[in-house]
């Protein structure tokens, strides 16, 4: 069962409780599927960072959310940051 560690920043950290979690799913999960675990498990303040957030996959930007994660893998999740 493929394990890896979801990272918050900034606001996805505030949102999320948390500044990062394991994360346990079945089969051969893909980032999407990653989400869709993290919006169940915080709720809606979660869920409309997420909608807004920028993802990186051991370090790599994330475009297409049916990319497959293995085992160990960090997940990024970076909202929207202001700028100045």
């Amino acid at each position: 069962m493929p394990e890896l560690t979801v990272r918050y920043f900034a606001g996805a950290r505030a949102a999320a409780g948390v500044p990062d979690e394991n994360i346990e799913l079945h089969g051969a999960p893909t980032v999407a599927d990653v989400l869709t675990a993290v919006r169940e498990r915080h709720g809606e303040p979660l869920t409309r960072v997420l909608a807004a957030a920028s993802f990186l996959l051991d370090g790599v930007a994330v475009r297409d959310r049916g990319v497959a994660v293995r085992s160990g893998a960090l997940l990024d999740v970076l909202p929207p940051f202001a700028g100045g």
